[in-house]
């Protein structure tokens, strides 16, 4: 049995005390119900991971303009509020500590999902690639670039989303600034071609996700507020000519903003790690954001808590291995063996790769 000291110690978040520092990441798992409410079956699903000290709900839209999957949660309807406060007030019983994940896709949606209007993003740049809609499997299409005068309310969707997620009873929310969606799409030059306040310079292209967070903040206070990003996702046709750069101003901001955490998608392998010949910027970020830091991508159980006894996080978050694996913490502290994910049900199935994993006896 492999003694893991760090990532099995608690961890004071703020004014929460985290059991331990293993995070269940954000996982999109396509299983909401009609009207894009939390199906039944979530409450489940995340109740059985109560055992992370942080779990952060799969990404919930903030608005109708943000969905761009389908069955996919929201955060903007009574009754969706009131299908998460189930899920949270289960949760919390269980003793577990859950955020949610704020989203808007931004350009990666259709009009199929939209009355037949275009998605929105900083740039009508259309990402290669297709999307499932209502209708089946489709290409995707050239967005419409936002105007200035829709950027309030864009932060107000946020915010908004932000109230819905306090009423719904969660310890705090996370914004997604990762992978290919709205805020990330801003940040980065190669979907953000604006020449107007939100383009250009990297503080321009970084003002509205940091709109966003102070208003996000106004609702949470800062402690309660994580953002996330994934400065090396090359996915969903994205691109950043100085991800140093960008990344780690931004982070610097987020700091100034005394943000509770910083969540980084580095692999340590793999298609969202660093491109050859460049460096890491998961320790970068460590020295210009001074909040918790959060390391995810590809770590098991001996590289999540070396990662942590060398200072570069606080915490370390875990996808798939938390899908297959409901008592993770409990099976890294055992040595126990892992259950293996079968990815066939990542994204169907209802409770079959949902909720019917086994858990040790």
């Amino acid at each position: 049995m492999e003694k893991l000291s760090n990532l099995l110690s608690p961890f004071r978040l703020g004014s929460l005390e985290l059991k331990n520092r293993m995070v269940m990441a954000p996982m999109t798992r396509s299983r909401a119900v009609e009207g894009n409410v939390p199906n039944p079956l979530a409450t489940t699903y995340y109740v059985q991971r109560a055992s992370a000290g942080l779990l952060v709900t799969e990404a919930s839209q903030v608005s109708p303009q943000g969905v761009g999957y389908i069955r996919t949660p929201g955060l903007h309807s009574p009754e969706q509020v009131a299908g998460w406060k189930k899920l949270v007030d289960a949760v919390h019983e269980a003793g577990g500590t859950i955020f949610a994940q704020l989203w808007h896709v931004g350009r990666m949606s259709h009009p199929d999902f939209h009355g037949g209007a275009l998605p929105v993003a900083p740039s009508a740049i259309a990402a290669d690639g297709e999307v499932f809609t209502p209708q089946g499997r489709t290409r995707m299409v050239a967005p419409r670039a936002l105007e200035l005068r829709e950027m309030p309310d864009i932060v107000e969707q946020f915010r908004s989303a932000a109230v819905n997620a306090k009423a719904a009873g969660f310890d705090g929310v996370e914004l997604h600034g990762a992978n290919g969606y709205l805020l990330d799409q801003f940040v980065r030059d190669g979907s953000n071609r604006r020449t107007d306040a939100y383009g250009g310079s990297i503080p321009k292209r970084a003002r509205l996700p940091l709109e966003v967070t102070e208003a996000v903040i106004g609702v949470w206070g800062p402690e309660r507020v994580g953002y996330k990003i994934a400065p090396y996702f090359t996915l969903q046709s994205m691109s950043e000519s100085d991800p140093i750069g960008t990344f780690t101003y931004l982070a610097e901001q987020l700091g100034q903003l005394k943000l509770g955490y910083l969540h980084v998608t580095e692999a340590l392998t793999g298609i969202l790690a660093p491109p050859a010949g460049a460096e890491r910027i998961t320790p970068m970020l460590r020295e210009r954001f001074k909040g918790a830091l959060i390391a995810n991508g590809s770590y098991d159980a001996r590289a999540g808590d070396e990662v942590i006894s060398r200072g570069v996080a606080d915490l370390v978050s875990y996808g798939v291995p938390f899908v297959s694996n409901p008592d993770l913490p409990e099976r890294y502290k055992n040595g126990a063996t892992l259950n293996a994910p079968d990815r066939a049900t990542f994204y169907t199935g209802e409770e079959k790769g949902y909720t019917d994993y086994p858990a040790l006896a």
